[in-house]
């Protein structure tokens, strides 16, 4: 009996000290929770915010992360495992891929055509029986190669003009120069899209097919296919 009499002296002395604390305060004791209970969200949902961007995969290379440089490029598929992007102006790396593409798309017609025995006429005596493998020693030898380090470092050094104003924001897009007798480029983006997806697609295609033509060139000494 005195055990629930003081039980009851003490829950009556908490309630009263309760009532003291919220009027003193000014606001009821469940105005007070409510408030409590309508913070504990919004503290939580500062919590989950991402700490930081989100890992994003590259297309052709799915263990790696992508190259954010080259979004917005025809023919994007994140490749660039070195991540020269992220210290060379894409403009350039770009200008470069379409220019040696564009090279080894011309090699490799040439170098076929030779070993299929096609020749300019009149034929040199001293390039009689040349192979593509054999005929740049002989070139060397007789000065032609001397010609081609000319001309071709002359079309590069005007290049270069045309180079360093589009990475100083003159507007030309890499690869442009204006040469387009066929009329492929009609004004309109997707379609013209469409022809620059194909040519840098030929472009890669030319780099790997010349240089595996080359080497198999080498190695079998013989004639087209070089099998």
């Amino acid at each position: 009996m005195k055990l629930q009499l003081v039980i009851s002296v003490v829950s009556l002395h908490s309630t009263f000290s309760h009532c003291v604390l919220s009027l003193s305060l000014g606001r009821p004791a469940t105005l007070i929770r409510e408030e409590a209970a309508a913070e504990a969200p919004a503290e939580e949902a500062v919590e989950e915010e991402p700490a930081g961007p989100t890992y994003v995969a590259s297309t052709a290379l799915p263990f790696l992360e992508y190259p954010p440089n080259l979004a917005g490029y025809v023919g994007d598929v994140g490749f660039d495992p070195f991540r020269f992007s992220d210290f060379v102006p894409v403009d350039f790396l770009r200008e470069a891929e379409i220019k040696h593409g564009r090279i080894c798309q011309l090699a490799l017609v040439g170098f076929a055509a030779v070993d299929c025995g096609y020749r300019i006429f009149p034929t040199p005596e001293a390039y009689e029986g040349l192979t593509s493998v054999t005929a740049h020693d002989a070139l060397v030898e007789y000065g032609a190669m001397g010609q081609l380090f000319l001309w071709i470092g002359i079309a590069e050094t005007l290049s270069t003009v045309a180079v360093m104003q589009m990475l100083n924001g003159s507007g030309r897009a890499p690869g442009d120069f204006g040469l387009d007798p066929v009329g492929f480029l009609t004004g309109d983006e997707e379609a013209d899209n469409d022809m620059k997806l194909k040519e840098i697609t030929h472009c890669r295609l030319a780099m790997l097919a010349f240089s595996g033509m080359v080497t198999q060139a080498v190695l079998t000494q013989g004639p087209f296919p070089y099998v």
